[in-house]
């Protein structure tokens, strides 16, 4: 298989173009290529939903009522952002997990990882979202192209949140907050 194997797959887009800086399609491989291009897709939309979950909250409040009845925790209670992990109760976290977990299954058909994988197609885990799924190959092709451009925009975006929340405290990284950061170095220099 030759180097430039993966130009016309979905997801090369202008104006970058096919972009692998590190080398990892080198080899060719069409079989690792999917799986990674199945898991690329997998994380951005993940990323997009955490995106969301981040901003969410802040713009159209939280649910009323308990997040946990027993222990008198409301859903108001629980702050945005990185703080919230430690607000959730240990039953809270094992509940999550194990949606999680069977999320994943369900999206392999409950089978072994290698076999389920070689019978999907990238983008395609079973559900067909209202208004986004068509049978219509071109028109299938450009939305999976957005959703990928979206979902590496949402990739990043959540690091950046993350990063920014763990900085400051702070889910919208109020800079103030952050009087350590080596960007204030020459704040008192430059009369600012």
């Amino acid at each position: 298989v030759a180097m430039g194997a993966f130009e016309n797959e979905l997801g090369v887009q202008q104006p970058v173009g096919f972009w692998d800086p590190l080398g990892l399609s080198k080899d060719g491989d069409a079989a690792v290529f999917k799986r990674r291009r199945i898991s690329e897709i997998k994380h951005g939309r993940i990323s997009m939903l955490a995106a969301m979950g981040y901003i969410t909250p802040t713009f159209a409040g939280k649910f009323p009522g308990y997040l946990s009845p027993s222990a008198g925790l409301k859903f108001a209670d629980v702050p945005n952002g990185l703080a919230a992990i430690s607000k959730v109760p240990v039953f809270g976290w094992i509940q999550i997990v194990v949606y999680a977990l069977y999320v994943e299954a369900s999206a392999l058909n409950f089978g072994y990882f290698d076999e389920a994988n070689s019978k999907l197609v990238p983008g395609d885990y079973g559900w067909k979202p209202p208004l986004l799924a068509t049978s219509v190959p071109e028109l299938r092709k450009k939305r999976l192209n957005a959703e990928l451009a979206n979902g590496r925009l949402a990739m990043v975006a959540i690091i950046g949140m993350f990063f920014q929340d763990g900085l400051t405290g702070s889910a919208w990284g109020d800079w103030a907050l952050y009087t350590a950061s080596p960007l204030r170095a020459f704040e008192n220099e430059l009369g600012v």
